[in-house]
């Protein structure tokens, strides 16, 4: 499972965070004909995304579907006859963002090149309880020599960034690879600094991206530190060994996802492993079904998704120039699509 979606982690505090959720929210059950792109989309690809995780949801609905699914030679047939699209809204306009997986430079063992840790969460770091900020463990050497280290990479500012994401891969001197994924953190609120270099007139809001971030800190390390240790959370890593390396991180359904058919939504309106037909704007339009298989901190209200854009660089840029309008729209079983269209008239 994601901690916070980079786009929206950096854009945090800069006016432009997502829309929160909203006790007015309805339900309209439309058409695949409403589907802008629909007939054109590779929909056997999406049917073998949703059978990765539709054998984990345990409503009986959507296990007879995931049972129907198996069997199936046409995928758009499929949807078509035992799914409806439903729309649902609370009033808030659609945001699409992106997420990627990072993939790091890094060593078993510390080198003069390799000497930034990712560390496993200590063990009298309790679930739910506060530790050290991220100053005070960087500062007072609290993890040193305590054996928490996972590996060692190359670039401070790296480490920072995939804490962030919460998932990543690290690229051994070998060429083999070893997968990290969200261990714990210290209880600390998540603070943006780029929110800060803002409130510092250093940068205005449009400007900041992941990329300008890490370029300002290499070009001032001193203050650089300063400003990564601005945000007090600290996020630990535990190794990911089952999880082959051709496959992507797992997500919040515990399944490897896929990239850029897998979407993080907000759960309390997007049933997890449901198929999620999206309508993305911006200079990048994207008309595709996806399936909802990861949450995210920042992925809040039923018009709010997050792209999984896959791993390494090229992905990241993708993922970190997302943030688009656009429209979502959930595929229900027929019952259940029609139930919640009825409970908003009743």
């Amino acid at each position: 499972m994601k901690t916070v979606a980079l786009a929206a982690a950096l854009a945090a505090g800069l006016g432009v965070t997502g829309p929160a959720q909203s006790a007015d929210v309805t339900h309209e059950v439309l058409e695949f004909s409403d589907l802008r792109g629909w007939a054109n989309d590779n929909h056997d690809i999406a049917l073998d995304v949703f059978l990765e995780t539709c054998p984990d949801m345990k409503d009986p609905d959507w296990q007879s579907l995931c049972a129907l699914a198996t069997n199936q030679t046409n995928a758009r047939t499929f949807f078509e006859l035992f799914f409806r699209p439903v729309l649902i809204v609370d009033g808030k306009p659609m945001l699409f963002t992106g997420y990627f997986e990072p993939e790091l430079n890094g060593s078993l063992t510390r080198t003069a090149t390799f000497r930034y840790p990712l560390y496993r969460k200590p063990p009298e770091l309790r679930r739910g309880g506060k530790w050290l900020s991220r100053a005070e463990i960087e500062n007072s050497g609290a993890l040193n020599g305590r054996g928490l280290e996972i590996a060692w990479v190359d670039d401070p500012v790296e480490v920072f960034f995939l804490q962030i994401q919460g998932s990543g891969r690290v690229r051994l001197r070998d060429g083999t690879s070893l997968r990290v994924g969200y261990g714990g953190k210290n209880g600390h609120e998540y603070r943006s600094i780029g929110q800060e270099l803002v409130r510092r007139g250093i940068y205005q809001a449009h400007q900041v991206s992941a990329q300008v971030i890490s370029n300002w800190v290499k070009r001032n390390p001193t203050a650089g530190a300063d400003l990564l240790h601005h945000n007090p959370s600290y996020v630990f890593f535990r190794e990911v060994g089952r999880v082959p390396a051709d496959r992507g991180p797992l997500g919040a359904m515990n399944r490897s996802i896929t990239a850029m058919r897998s979407v993080a939504v907000d759960p309390a309106h997007t049933p997890l492993g449901a198929p999620v037909w999206i309508e993305k704007g911006g200079s990048t339009p994207m008309r595709r079904l996806m399936i909802a298989q990861d949450t995210g901190s920042a992925i809040r209200g039923p018009q709010r998704a997050d792209i999984f854009y896959g791993t390494g660089d090229a992905a990241g840029r993708l993922a970190g120039k997302t943030r688009d309008p656009g429209r979502m729209v959930v595929l229900l079983p027929i019952p259940r699509a029609f139930e919640l269209a009825a409970e908003d008239d009743g």
